[in-house]
């Protein structure tokens, strides 16, 4: 009779190196762009001298690059939103790094406190506010590259009616109207 229990494996199978896969240098799985996206929420040195806050619109960074995604830090003074709009063909993490969120899609909203991350795929439309009293930072991992964002000008529930925009290139900062959350 053959079943589970009749499997066993001799030896340490770390010793069989080519069992054994290679470390990637850049992620190319969701679970990876998740992965790095946590790497750096956790290691604040790599961007907490970088965030800056404009009362006036929000301010973003391009924090890392590499071969099909980018990495995005940015600030939220209280009041400051995304609008309606979704990634064209690029998936996201969206990690709340410092403070308070708010996400609002069609299913309702989501208040994101520092630590929650959102995995979103191609043409997934939402809009991310700070509803709250204090700055917010996130970080955003986009794949591939963020090219386009369309903005949505109905409200939440309705008729979808998009426009496309364009985004900032390589090595940007600045006000955040075309880079998404």
């Amino acid at each position: 009779m053959n079943s589970d229990s009749d499997l066993q494996i001799a030896g340490d199978i770390l010793e069989v190196p080519h069992l054994l896969q290679a470390p990637r240098e850049h992620p190319a799985t969701v679970a990876e762009f998740v992965g790095l996206a946590r790497s750096l929420a956790d290691d604040r040195s790599q961007w907490e001298h970088l965030v800056r806050y404009d009362a006036t619109t929000r301010w973003y960074h391009r924090l890392r690059t590499g071969p099909g995604y980018e990495v995005w830090l940015l600030s939220w003074v209280p009041g400051q939103g995304s609008g309606l709009h979704d990634h064209g063909r690029s998936s996201g993490v969206l990690t709340v790094l410092d403070g308070t969120l708010t996400e609002r899609t069609e299913r309702g909203k989501r208040v994101l406190a520092a630590g929650a991350q959102r995995v979103f795929a191609p043409g997934y439309a939402h809009e991310v506010v700070n509803d709250a009293l204090e700055p917010a930072v996130s970080l955003h991992v986009y794949f591939p590259g963020l090219t386009e964002m369309p903005m949505h000008s109905e409200s939440l529930g309705g008729a979808a009616e998009a426009s496309a925009v364009a985004c900032t290139p390589v090595g940007a900062q600045g006000p955040a109207g075309t880079v998404g959350a």
